[in-house]
Parts: C-alpha cells; structure tokens; sequence
C-alpha cells in the first residue's frame, strides 16, 4: 500500500480494491460465516484466494477471525463492529 493519500475515500479504495474484497465484505454482512460456506456463496473464488483476501481484510480491521477449540478446528469470519460495518454503508451506495 502507498504511504502518501490525498483524501480519506483514496485510502478506503486502496484498502477494499480488487474483485473480491468488496463480495466478500458484502457476504459477511450477516453475520459470523465459515470459510467453506463463505466459498460456497462467492461464485468463482478458490479457497486460496478467499483466505489471502480475508488475511487482508483482518489487517486492515474490517474482518475479526474467532478460532474455537476441538477437532476439526472451527473458525469463523465476520465483519468488525465499528470498521467492518461501517464500510458495508460505502458498499451499498456503490
């Protein structure tokens, strides 16, 4: 990512831009999902690429990881309270 921006809305685009980071955002907007179901709903999209995207997105503080104890391992992916939902506001107007 560039270190210089002119304006807050250039450092979002950057953060979400690409094909895929916007459809998984939008898909996580009901709530907690998991990786399989989540690759399910996104036509298109290799489980590589789904989990590289995610990886991102919870850098950046759109998306939290919950990881639960036992075999086979459970996690679950869902949008943050404050950034993670704040951002589906600037998806639905696009």
């Amino acid at each position: 990512m560039r270190t210089g921006y002119t304006c807050p809305p250039e450092l979002v685009h950057d953060m979400i831009k690409g094909k895929w980071k916007p459809i998984i955002l939008w898909c996580l907007r009901f709530g907690a999902t998991f990786l399989a179901k989540t690759e399910k709903d996104i036509d298109g999209i290799t489980q590589i690429m789904l989990l590289e995207h995610l990886k991102e997105l919870i850098n950046y503080g759109f998306v939290k990881k919950k990881s639960f104890e036992g075999c086979p391992l459970h996690v679950e992916y869902s949008l943050t309270e404050d950034m993670g939902m704040q951002i589906l506001e600037a998806l639905r107007i696009m």
